[in-house]
């Protein structure tokens, strides 16, 4: 990972701030490689702590490339899937409805909604000089919910796909955005990683068994590392500071004893999730720090009188690259992700309790797939990646 993932970035660094002249091929990254990085980096750990139960070497390998989690997550542990590869399987239809059914959930959400945002993020980002205050807040938002989406959908393909070889992979996104405080949200959020990082990293530096200053430092750190885990980039290592400045702060503020309502926290804490995105994508910190200033430069609201229409009045102070109506459109489109964010389970949690006839099943599964086939017929020609491949 230092070689394929950082090892330019440390030369780009080093020419601009020391001036030196160092010319280095571009390294082209491979596919996934922090996922089974992280993954093979477990089982070295805890078979160096003598912790690992024994397994062949075609158990490892199957292990580490079985295919479903391979480029993208979950993050699996040796524990999880190595005594179930040994099993005889033999076809669970209700596990088969049950991986299709959470399959194409997925892919609804990566095609009918990720892809559908990435247009209006890609757009907003490619022209920042011309946002304003409304149509700022919206391309931070479209780009809040694509992520997750995006990230979401691969996760829940994945695990579609592992149930269909009677493989259970872990749960890896729980409503993220429904969370009341920091910690609550990586408890939700890529969880997977979460628990990697808790135990590889935090528990390893002393965890919270040390003094309280020395406890921000370990919960620092493991955000920080987190961060650049994430990417090569400024953005990144500003993005995991963040999250780990935050961190602290939720930590501190618990021994205050006030507590805020259940609203209030939501408020705060999503909209401080939603504001530490915009360095994660921004392709530049100019960018990021162009976004954030426009997020809340209200001097546009002067141009807006009591003769004003709604429409008018959004179109003054959306700034030139989104229409009136576009503006009304997606702050509508916003509302609707955030409302289905906040009030359905995902969809790991709403297929628990699905318990049909095998009959049944079996016309469901057939439904399933054709749904299946229309979805990817009806997916765009244009350019479609997983965002998280890059990582």
């Amino acid at each position: 990972m230092g070689y394929f993932k950082y090892f330019n970035f440390f030369v780009d660094n080093c020419n601009h701030f020391f001036g030196t002249q160092w010319n280095v091929a571009k390294i082209i990254l491979p596919l996934g490689i922090s996922f089974y990085t992280f993954q093979q980096l477990a089982y070295l750990i805890d078979a160096y702590k003598r912790t690992v139960a024994r397994c062949s070497l075609g158990q490892y390998v199957l292990f580490v490339i079985f295919f479903p989690q391979l480029v993208a997550g979950p993050i699996v542990h040796y524990q999880e899937m190595i005594p179930q590869l040994g099993k005889v399987r033999v076809i669970d239809w209700e596990s088969m409805y049950r991986g299709i059914t959470i399959f194409v959930i997925g892919l609804a959400k990566k095609i009918l909604i990720a892809d559908t945002l990435a247009t209006y993020v890609q757009n907003g980002y490619a022209h920042v000089d011309q946002l304003a205050f409304v149509s700022t807040w919206i391309v931070s938002l479209c780009y809040t919910f694509q992520l997750y989406f995006d990230f979401s959908g691969y996760a829940d393909m994945a695990i579609g796909s592992g149930l269909l070889f009677g493989i259970r992979l872990p749960e890896n996104f729980n409503s993220p955005y429904q969370a009341l405080d920091i910690q609550d949200f990586w408890r939700r959020w890529h969880m997977t990683l979460s628990t990697w990082l808790k135990n590889y990293i935090y528990i390893s530096l002393g965890g919270s068994r040390c003094s309280r200053a020395r406890t921000c430092v370990n919960l620092f750190l493991t955000f920080f590392i987190g961060g650049i885990w994430h990417g090569a980039g400024w953005g990144f290592i500003i993005w995991g500071t963040l999250h780990g400045l935050a961190t602290i702060v939720h930590r501190l503020w618990q021994l205050t004893g006030i507590h805020f309502s259940k609203f209030a926290a939501w408020l705060i804490t999503f909209n401080f999730i939603n504001i530490a995105w915009i360095f994660f994508r921004a392709e530049s910190l100019s960018k990021a720090t162009t976004v954030l200033r426009k997020m809340f430069d209200l001097s546009c609201l002067n141009a807006v009188d009591a003769c004003t229409t709604l429409r008018e009045a959004i179109q003054l102070i959306g700034g030139t690259l989104f229409s009136g109506n576009q503006c009304l459109k997606l702050i509508l489109m916003c509302c609707a992700l955030a409302f289905l964010c906040l009030c359905f389970k995902n969809a790991q949690r709403w297929t628990e309790r699905l318990t049909l006839r095998p009959l049944f099943l079996k016309t469901c599964i057939l439904s399933l797939i054709v749904w299946l086939s229309w979805t990817i017929m009806a997916q765009r020609s244009d350019k479609i990646e997983f965002l998280y491949w890059q990582f």
